[in-house]
């Protein structure tokens, strides 16, 4: 008597079991969780067709009495971002220096308005600008965006160049080199 109690507690257990797991089965909803990462972006790039590396000579003068002759406005490169901003600083700004100034030479550069395949918020430039050794802000209010990438994306960058009237005599025949750095920062 004592094996069939047994054994009936033992089928009356697997039975308790079997319906214990069968109330944890299956519904007609489940759900999990998706870890999603936005990383912070701030990345710029300069393109152009033939390099990045621009040639601006002065031309002398065909008549006695004439100054030098600047090259004409250069608007080849294009400035190239892709930005995602942080949920503390809402926008950013590119600035743009000159490592050195040349003495008696003005340098200006004008940021065009964007243009491109990107998307989001897209920068303001600034009105022309004439470069010094001190960074200046050539386009702001960037939020999270994406210019395009390469030539004919971004903000078209025009650079002018003139000899200073009032610093002419400054003014000495060479060979210079000037480095223009661009920034992208948090404002």
């Amino acid at each position: 008597m004592k094996k069939i109690l047994f054994s009936a507690m033992m089928i009356a257990g697997v039975i308790l079991v079997s319906n214990s797991n069968a109330a944890a089965q299956d519904t007609n909803t489940d759900n999990h969780t998706i870890a999603i990462t936005i990383p912070e972006v701030a990345i710029l790039d300069l393109e152009a067709t033939a390099g990045k590396n621009i040639t601006m000579n002065f031309t002398a003068p065909t008549e006695a009495g004439l100054p030098i002759v600047a090259a004409s406005n250069n608007s080849a490169i294009w400035l190239n971002y892709s930005s995602i901003k942080s949920v503390v600083d809402a926008t950013r700004k590119v600035s743009v220096k000159i490592d050195a100034a040349i003495a008696g030479v003005t340098l200006k550069v004008t940021a065009a308005a964007y243009a491109g395949n990107g998307a989001g918020t897209t920068g303001t430039p600034s009105t022309q600008l004439t470069l010094t050794a001190t960074e200046q802000d050539i386009i702001s209010g960037i939020g999270s965006a994406y210019t395009g990438t390469g030539i004919s994306n971004g903000h078209q960058l025009t650079y002018n160049l003139t000899a200073e009237d009032a610093n002419y005599a400054n003014l000495s025949a060479s060979a210079n080199t000037v480095i223009v750095t661009y920034t992208i920062s948090d404002n």
